[in-house]
């Protein structure tokens, strides 16, 4: 499972976030597809610690958060991040241009498996799943990017 994720999210991914438009709309929540590239990007940048935010789950819910990401089970539409991560709407745009938001969200990917490459016993901190491992980073940003290609209509 977890190469097949591995190979999604470094040559299908990129692929298709290609067909990510600024006039694409979601098929819920309330982000953009400029917001939606930069969060994605802010999750990937968490996995490899360029980004740290503290926990913010109970230490006694992490098994079921765990068991979730080895599940085959996916986020469902509007599943929200809690609100000490995301607030309760988009972060302010970061980037000038969609372009450059999917440019840096594949930099960013990028950036995490060459990371875990050079440190592979390491594991990181996700402020909601706890400490994680490379294989569970994999499966959740399996997820993570799965939900948000659904959302804007790049991915059945």
């Amino acid at each position: 499972m977890t190469a097949q994720q591995i190979l999604f999210l470094k040559n299908d991914f990129p692929a298709l976030l290609q067909n990510l438009t600024q006039s694409a709309s979601g098929k819920w929540g309330v982000m953009n597809a400029q917001e939606m590239a930069e969060h994605l990007t802010d999750f990937f940048d968490i996995s490899y610690e360029k980004k740290i935010i503290p926990l913010v789950t109970s230490e006694e819910h992490l098994p079921k958060y765990k068991a979730f990401i080895y599940s085959d089970k996916e986020f469902r539409p509007n599943t929200k991040a809690p609100l000490e991560i995301i607030g309760d709407k988009p972060l302010p745009l970061r980037t000038a241009s969609l372009d450059e938001a999917k440019e840096n969200l594949v930099k960013s990917a990028r950036h995490f498996f060459e990371y875990f490459e050079q440190n592979p016993a390491k594991t990181t901190l996700h402020p909601v799943f706890g400490n994680l491992n490379f294989e569970e980073w994999v499966l959740l940003h399996g997820k993570h990017v799965r939900h948000h290609l659904r959302q804007f209509g790049l991915l059945n």
